[in-house]
């Protein structure tokens, strides 16, 4: 069995779960803080839940791609799943928000099919994977300090 390559980071943000959950299930907020996601929308009409679909356009290492993902799973304030439907890459997207002391611990995990190779080369996949975490670790860094201004 190959392996999927996973990038998983947390951070803990001074916000209540409620308050993280509800500004990052609206989907034109991902590009302000997640830093390889360049576009994002919500397809279908609603309020999100199991079956909304998002379409939107990540750059990894200076390359577009393209996705459609639909939710899952759905837990309000607790947790969501989301699943790649349309793209050139397959993924799994999971967060999940904790009530902790000082806030709320949101882990944002990304399980990525093992094909990244057919686009970089096969060889390529740690590096790619490496880039990315990093890219992650910037990012919800970067929720943090967005979600403390915005209050």
């Amino acid at each position: 069995m190959i392996a999927m390559p996973v990038t998983e980071q947390s951070v803990v943000i001074a916000r209540p779960p409620s308050e993280v959950w509800n500004y990052l299930t609206v989907a034109e907020n991902w590009p302000s803080w997640e830093a390889s996601i360049v576009e994002c929308e919500q397809l279908t009409d609603g309020d999100p839940g199991v079956g909304t679909r998002w379409r939107g356009a990540t750059r990894i290492l200076g390359k577009r791609f393209e996705r459609v993902s639909e939710f899952v799973e759905y837990q309000p304030a607790k947790a969501g799943v989301s699943k790649s439907v349309e793209g050139q890459i397959g993924f799994t997207a999971s967060t999940r928000l904790e009530e902790v002391d000082g806030g709320t611990l949101f882990t944002y995990r990304v399980d990525s099919e093992s094909d990244l190779g057919g686009i970089f080369g096969k060889l390529a996949d740690p590096i790619v994977n490496k880039a990315y975490s990093r890219t992650v670790r910037a990012s919800l860094d970067n929720l943090a300090d967005l979600l403390i201004t915005e209050s």
